[in-house]
C-alpha cells in the first residue's frame, strides 16, 4: 500500500471565479491579477494600509488598460488573418464586436 503525507499551509485556499454566458472582462481579470501580485494586511497601520489599497487600485487600472490593448492587438491579428484568407465579411463581423 502507498501512503504519503502532505503538509499544506493553513493559508491555502481555493478560489473559483465564474461568469454566466460571457467571458471575464479585463477589469475582472486585472482585479484577480492584482490580488495575486499583492495583498494588504488588515492589521497594518491605517496610513500604510490606505496607501497600499490606493496603489493596488492603480495597479488594477494599469493592468486592465494593457489587457484591453492586448485584446485590440489580437483582434487586429485575427482580422488580418481572415482578410488574408479571403474572408473579408467574417473579418468585418469580428471587427464590429
Amino acid at each position: 500500500m502507498f501512503s504519503a503525507q502532505i503538509d499544506i499551509s493553513p493559508d491555502f485556499g481555493v478560489k473559483v471565479h465564474t461568469s454566466q454566458n460571457r467571458g471575464f472582462t479585463p477589469e475582472e481579470v486585472a482585479k484577480r491579477c492584482a490580488d495575486r501580485i499583492m495583498s494588504v494586511s488588515n492589521s497594518a497601520p491605517a496610513p500604510i494600509r490606505d496607501q497600499a489599497f490606493a496603489y493596488k487600485a492603480e495597479l488594477e487600472k494599469l493592468l486592465s488598460f494593457y489587457m484591453r490593448e492586448a485584446i485590440k492587438s489580437d483582434r487586429t491579428t485575427v482580422l488580418n488573418a481572415l482578410n488574408g484568407a479571403g474572408h473579408p465579411e467574417l473579418a468585418e463581423l469580428i471587427r464590429r464586436l
